[in-house]
């Protein structure tokens, strides 16, 4: 029986990342005090996966206005991070950290690693600033993610973490009436 990594703490851990030109290396100490996404994906130079950073780059002002900060990562090296960057016109377009889990401590960690193969589902994951997990979505390989989806969960879970008693409703957009959940809502809605 699989158990939720919602609410939890994350695990310490020290890994190598590509990020504007340079390598450097990111541990959770990084991620603490700002809400954070990890967003993992198989490999690089594949065929989902650019599509999918490429969608993170071009909405990653969006993420910065809400005072996110994006880490993807796949079990490829820094180097390899590095090159691919080089290569490709829609990876370079990527300001965000791309982390290198090679030895898959942090895709054990979060529950996202296939062993038989060594690399990554695609997981994403959203941190709030005291380091606990308060988005948790795991897709097959063969399904890709969309930036706007994750932006409309992160808005919710910034609202809900600075209204507590609030609720957000499906399709919740800011703005929007959210709910106080109690018994005069029961069989109400």
């Amino acid at each position: 029986m699989a158990t939720t990594l919602i609410n939890t703490k994350i695990q310490d851990f020290k890994v190598q990342a590509y990020h504007k030109n340079e390598f450097k290396t990111v541990t959770q100490d990084d991620l603490k005090g700002k809400w954070s996404v990890l967003f993992f994906y198989p490999a690089d130079f594949t065929f989902v996966c650019p599509t999918e950073l490429g969608d993170m780059a071009d909405s990653y002002e969006t993420f910065k206005k809400l005072a996110v900060e994006i880490y993807s990562v796949s079990t490829d090296t820094h180097f390899v991070h590095k090159a691919w960057h080089d290569a490709s016109e829609t990876i370079k377009k990527i300001q965000y950290p791309m982390l290198a889990d090679p030895t898959g401590v942090l895709t054990r960690a979060f529950g996202v690693h296939i062993e038989e193969e060594g690399l990554a589902y695609r997981g994403t994951f959203l941190i709030n600033p005291e380091g606990e997990i308060k988005i948790s979505e795991i897709h097959d390989n063969g399904i890709g993610r969309d930036a706007s989806e994750l932006i409309r969960k992160i808005q919710a879970a910034q609202f809900v973490a600075t209204h507590k008693g609030e609720v957000c409703p499906a399709k919740w957009q800011p703005g929007e009436a959210t709910l106080k959940p109690g018994l005069d809502l029961v069989g109400k809605i």
